[in-house]
Order: structure tokens, then sequence, then C-alpha cells
């Protein structure tokens, strides 16, 4: 059944609530650390802290968020106040001498751990630039440029990295385009870059000739440096709530560019075929890992229920249907949002659970870690409502 009207009214009233009476108030303003800035996000069901420990990821993604709110929603000073700690703690703390950012620091900003990738800086630029937006700062805009900047030379500069692999087995993961298409329409809408364009066009190039496999109806996670299947356990891998995040940075771009029929088939098809991978038809919700042959999956996790892909595949299959009208998206759609609302989500304490068995029961009571903030859950709420905002 099609939406229709009242459905799309419905749900763009249900996005906003959950943003502004169930997710944000589980983080904000308690998670702020007034102390030491930044903000405290490892966090139990209740909202009591497990873990004083920082992930730059998620400080960079939550100040991304507070200021993207500040500058979309409503010029709440709580939430620049917000930004400001994180941008003040990411600046001060955060970046190592050799410009590249730490991955997960102490509560006081004192380094723990350095990986060999460059995540963290994606989401300090956009961090930085949503901030830049909110408060009209040229200096902060010309440290988020900066940032893009680094993390352009980090992705098209072979070897300037540490590899993950030997020159034996040679890899490179859909990651790297996926991120930085994203990081660069975020830089492109806030503060504005020149290089934005002809850099998307790169990634979204490389996406479409190296990963994305349309005779074997699949999104590589990993392929050779020559776009090659390695027929191996890593090299097999699909990731279908990675891949759906990409299809939807895709159709975004396409709305961008007077929608681009190459660019909405291309989203359309990465967002079909993964949906057929990784959808659970017997218990719901999207497995974590599949094997492009359907062998067994190295990953442990491989069966279990993320948060994340759900988050990603509500905002995919809603923009698919916003942009087609398509009758089978909207049932997508609602399939994967009635799931995700009725499994991961808290009644009592709001925001989600993040991690389910196979079974759809839950696994850990735990809302924050170094990977799970203010950021998913959030960022789908806040994209859906605005998408519906423009529909009447």
């Amino acid at each position: 059944m099609n939406y229709t009207n009242e459905d799309i009214n419905r749900l763009k009233d249900f996005y906003f609530q959950q943003l502004t009476r169930d997710t944000l108030p589980f983080w904000f303003p308690r998670s702020f650390d007034k102390e030491y800035g930044g903000f405290l996000l490892m966090r139990d069901y209740d909202g009591s802290l497990l873990d004083d420990d920082k992930a730059v990821w998620i400080q960079g993604r939550a100040t991304w968020l507070l200021a993207t709110l500040y500058n979309t929603v409503e010029q709440k000073a709580e939430w620049l106040e917000g930004a400001k700690l994180g941008y003040d703690f990411l600046k001060e703390h955060c970046f190592d001498t050799d410009g590249r950012m730490f991955f997960h620091v102490s509560r006081d900003g004192r380094p723990l751990r350095k990986r060999r990738y460059f995540f963290s800086e994606t989401f300090a630029a956009i961090a930085f630039a949503a901030y830049a937006k909110a408060t009209g700062s040229g200096q902060v805009a010309a440290e988020a440029r900066e940032i893009f900047g680094n993390c352009i030379r980090y992705a098209s500069t072979p070897g300037l990295l540490p590899p993950k692999f030997t020159p034996l087995r040679a890899m490179k993961a859909a990651g790297v385009p996926i991120v930085m298409i994203n990081t660069a329409q975020v830089i492109r809408e806030t503060i504005g870059d020149p290089r934005c364009d002809e850099w998307i066009d790169k990634w979204i190039d490389e996406l479409e000739r190296d990963f994305v496999k349309h005779d074997l109806r699949c999104v590589m996670e990993q392929v050779t440096q020559q776009g090659e299947i390695s027929d191996h356990f890593e090299g097999r891998q699909l990731n279908p709530g990675h891949a759906i995040e990409g299809a939807w940075f895709i159709l975004h771009e396409a709305i961008y560019r007077n929608h681009d029929d190459r660019l909405l088939k291309l989203g359309l098809s990465m967002i079909d075929y993964m949906w057929e991978r990784g959808w659970d038809t017997e218990h719901g919700g999207l497995y974590n890992f599949r094997d492009v042959y359907n062998k067994p999956v190295q990953e442990y996790s491989h069966d279990m229920k993320f948060w994340w892909p759900h988050n990603e595949a509500i905002i995919a299959t809603l923009l698919a249907w916003t942009l087609t009208k398509d009758e089978k998206y909207a049932a997508m759609h609602r399939q994967v949002h009635d799931y995700a609302y009725s499994h991961f989500h808290d009644k009592e304490h709001g925001e989600w659970f993040g991690y389910l068995h196979k079974d759809g029961s839950k696994s850990v009571s735990l809302k924050g870690n170094l990977f799970k903030g203010p950021f998913h859950i959030p960022r789908q709420e806040w994209y859906c409502y605005q998408l519906l905002r423009t529909l009447f």
C-alpha cells in the first residue's frame, strides 16, 4: 500500500517528536562535560555513565549534530553551547603533532589510541563546517576546509597512510568514497568549497566502477585495487547497512543535481541489491554482514542486528519513495521503520539499544560506546523530518 498525504504528515510529526522529545533529551544536556569540554557519551540504558573516555568520532559527530540542529531547526542557545564544547575539545585535544587525529582519548583529552585511517578527520571536518555556519566564523570555516583538504589528500594519495594489507593482497574499502561523498556534501551545504562537486563525482564514479556489481546484484565492501572480488573471507564480505547508507548519499546528490537520472538509478539499484542481500525474511531486520556467494561469514556478529543500518535504511527507503513514489519503497520503508522502532527503541528511557541478536532480542543494554552515540539515530530523524517537510 502506497503512502498517502496523511501518512506523510504522520511520519513527519513522528520523526520530529522522536528527535526532540526522545532522542535528544537522552543525550543532552547531561552529556555536556563542563569541566573538560566535549561530551561524556558512553552511557547505559538509563543514561548512567559507563566510561568517561571520549571517542573522537563521536565527539565530532555530536558537534555536527548540535550545530546542524541550530542551523536548521531552531537557534537554541543550548545547542550552540554544546557545539562549542565539542569544537573546542576537538581543536585543543584531538589532533596529533603530525596533523592527524586521535581515535580515542581520556576524559581530559590525553591520547589513548590513533588509527591508520582518517575517519576522525572526516567527522571533525563536518563538525567544524556546521559550527562555522552556526557562528559565522570565517576562521572556523577555514579550519574546516583545511581538514577537508587533508581528507582529500589521505583518500587520494596511495601510500600516504599505512595500508591494512601487504602488497600481496592490496585491497581498498568502500568506506572511503562513501564517507567522503557525505563529508563533501556537508561542506558544500554549510560553508561551500569549490572542490566538492569534482570530488563527489570521482567518489561516486569509483563506487559505481569498482564496488557495485550489477551481475551479482550487490555492493562489495572491499575489492582489489583493480575493483575485483578477492575470494577470501574479507574480500567476499558484504555490509548491507553501509552500502545502503552510500545509496542514500547518492540519491541526495541526485536531488542536488536536478534529479540526475544516472545517480537516481545507481542509488536505487544499490538499495534494491542490498535489501535483497541483507533483510532477514524470518525474523526481520538487517543482517550485519553477508557473503557475496552466500558462504559462511567469518565475523561472529554477522547475523546480529546493529542499530545504525536500520537508520540508514529508513532514510534510504523514504528518500527512494519521495523520488519515485514507487509503492515498493513505501513498503520497504514501512517494514524497516516498524522493525526498528519496535525492537531497538527504549520506550521507557528514550533512545535506542544498539545491538540485537538475530531473533531481535536485546544483546546488551548500553546506548553509548566508542562507536554508538548521538549520530545515526538523530541524523535519521532529523533528515526524514526535513525531507518530509519539503513535500508540503
